[in-house]
């Protein structure tokens, strides 16, 4: 496995640690005070952990590609969290844009 799909991985995984970090966020905001909650932090430390992880991702992808696999993959990993833990429900242009997004992850990913 070659660099390159190793820093598409980590991009992926760090998606993930962002979406706990978002959820954690949304618990806390549901509080009187959202910031004095544990909640708070651990969504906090998430988002900081993979700060040095960044820096290795950056040296082996072009930001464009960063930014659109980031985007894409929090997208849906959000969307999901959302539906399901969240009970949200998505109207029709909600999920056209996600197959848009999706389409342009491909679209990048391809002929990046």
């Amino acid at each position: 496995m070659g660099t390159r799909t190793i820093a598409v991985l980590v991009t992926i995984a760090f998606s993930v640690i962002g979406v706990l970090g978002d959820y954690f966020l949304k618990v806390a905001s549901a509080r009187d005070q959202p910031l004095r909650t544990g909640w708070f932090y651990i969504g906090f430390a998430l988002y900081a952990s993979t700060a040095f992880g960044w820096v290795f991702v950056m040296k082996h992808l072009k930001l464009a590609t960063i930014s659109v696999l980031y985007s894409v993959s929090l997208v849906l990993l959000l969307t999901a969290i959302g539906v399901v833990l969240f009970r949200e429900s998505l109207n029709y242009f909600e999920v056209i844009g996600i197959v848009f997004a999706v389409v342009s992850l491909v679209l990048l990913m391809r002929f990046a």
